[in-house]
Order: structure tokens, then C-alpha cells, then sequence
């Protein structure tokens, strides 16, 4: 499917999403969902980080607490603590990188770009943190919105939709009009996998990712190593890289400008793959 999407802005850095960029997940956490993901040393950071550039991120996202289903808010101050280190020592000695922090709180956000991160990439759009989008504003820094119904610690009880699609889309018209009017730019969408949702509701956003075009922002896709695979699988997150490779080819052929991976070198193949066939 054709692209539209152009650049956005990284403070300064222009990142082309006419072509799928990847982004590399590290968590520095011990709560993550999936271990092969958690990084908890700087030691450790720059290693993953290191390997997932080699294999061809374009983008480090940071996270450092768990927003896997009832993971516990571990607070702005903890989550500063480990973010302020590694985003420093990764500006260090990867001056060029392209980073991300995975937060949905104003002063985490606003201290992390001011440290050399260039994305803000908040779970809950603005909805847990009133002051984040004046914050991504203010910042000049491209904001990924992400839907979730509910919070992490209670978004799999039971979530119910009139129609999920439609539900979404909804949520997402009003949200990118409140982007606009506090002054961001750049605005991503993020369908949300896996946050507040069924297998069932997951496979139908999916299904109909497209019509999220309509919308006129990129899209991000993040379904690595989730349970919407593994549990239709009966497996694990440690076995479903082959599942979520299909998943990511799937989300490509509808447009996804973004993939959020735990595995760059494989999402990096289907990338490669997938724009190919558009050109034969």
C-alpha cells in the first residue's frame, strides 16, 4: 500500500516514513511481559542497544515500567531514575540515535527530550497525564498517541467495545483534534494491541487497520511477542516470533509506517520483503 506519510521532525533529525521504519524496543524493567526485552543495567542498555542498530533500527524506544496487563504504576520519579542514565549514556556514544520514551507522564517526558530523546510515546494519549499534550507541544517533538481502554492494571477485565473498529476510529478523530489544537505537529497513531482488548478485538483492528488512514498520520504497530499471538498459538512469548512476523507482514501490507519490535533483524526482513513485492 502507497505511503503518504512524508517526515517527521526529531528534533532536528527528518525520519522517512515513506519506507517502514523499525523500532527497537528496550525496557528497563524486571516486570516486562517478555524477558528477552528487559534491560536493566546500562551495561545492558547499550548492548541491546548496539545490536539493535546494527540489525536496523531507526528508532530506540525506552521504556522503564511495565505496562503489560496488571503491571503497577511504579511512579514518574522511578521511572526518571532510569531513564535519565540511559538516554545520557546513549546520546553518549550514539550521538546520531533517534530515541523514544515510552511514558505517559508530562515531567518524565519533558526531562528525557530535554536529555537528548527526540519522541514521546505515551501508552495513554494524554488521558493518564492532562499536562502531556501542552507538554509534546511545548516540546516540538513528534507525539505518539496510543488508544487503550481502561489502565494497565485493570485494561484486560472484561473490555467491551459497541463496534472496536468504529470505537477506535472515534477515539482518534478526537484525539488527533486535540493534538492539533494544543499545538503538535507531528501526531502517530497507535491502534493500541493488546491494551484493553480481546484476541478477537485485535484481530479485527487488524483486519481493518486501513481504514486508520483515514486519519492522516502515520501508523504504529506494536503486536511483538503479544498475547494476541501467543495465546491463539497456545504458546509463549519466548516461541512467537514466527507469529509475530506474520502479523508485522500483515500490518505492512495495510500501511503501518512504524513497527515496534523486540526483533529488529526479523522485522528488518519483512520490511525489505514486503517492499519489494510493491515494486515487481
Amino acid at each position: 500500500m502507497e505511503r503518504k506519510n512524508g517526515t517527521i521532525n526529531c528534533r532536528g533529525t527528518a525520519l522517512d516514513l515513506t519506507t517502514p521504519v523499525i523500532m527497537g524496543i528496550i525496557n528497563i524493567t524486571d516486570d516486562s511481559f517478555y524477558a528477552g526485552g528487559r534491560s536493566q543495567h546500562l551495561d545492558q542498555v547499550l548492548e541491546k542497544a548496539a545490536l539493535h542498530l546494527r540489525e536496523g533500527a531507526h528508532i530506540l524506544d525506552i521504556g522503564a515500567q511495565s505496562t503489560r496487563p496488571g503491571a503497577v504504576d511504579v511512579g514518574a520519579q522511578v521511572e526518571l531514575e532510569r531513564l535519565l542514565p540511559a538516554v545520557e549514556t546513549l546520546v553518549k556514544y550514539y550521538p546520531q540515535v533517534i530515541i523514544s520514551i515510552d511514558t505517559y507522564y508530562a515531567a518524565v517526558a519533558e526531562q528525557t527530550i530535554k536529555a537528548g530523546a527526540a519522541i514521546i510515546n505515551d501508552i495513554s494519549a494524554g488521558d493518564m497525564d492532562p499536562g502531556m499534550l501542552a507538554t509534546a507541544a511545548k516540546l516540538q517533538v513528534p507525539y505518539i498517541a496510543m488508544h487503550m481502554q481502561g489502565t494497565p492494571d485493570k485494561m484486560q477485565q472484561n473490555p467491551q467495545y459497541t463496534e472496536v473498529v468504529q470505537d477506535v476510529l472515534d477515539y482518534f478523530i478526537h484525539k488527533k483534534a486535540q493534538c492539533l489544537a494544543a499545538g503538535i505537529n507531528d501526531v502517530i497513531i497507535d491502534p493500541g494491541f493488546g491494551f484493553g482488548k480481546t484476541i478477537a478485538h485485535n484481530y479485527a483492528l487488524l483486519k481493518k487497520l486501513s481504514v486508520f488512514h483515514m486519519l492522516d498520520c502515520p501508523l504504529l504497530v506494536g503486536i511483538s511477542r503479544k498475547s494476541m499471538i501467543y495465546k491463539l498459538l497456545d504458546s509463549t512469548p519466548v516461541d512467537v516470533l514466527n507469529g509475530t512476523t506474520v502479523l508485522n507482514t500483515l500490518a505492512l501490507q495495510q500501511g503501518a509506517a512504524i513497527l515496534r519490535v523486540h526483533d529488529v533483524k526479523a522485522a528488518a526482513e519483512v520490511i525489505r520483503i514486503t517492499e519489494y513485492m510493491q515494486k515487481v
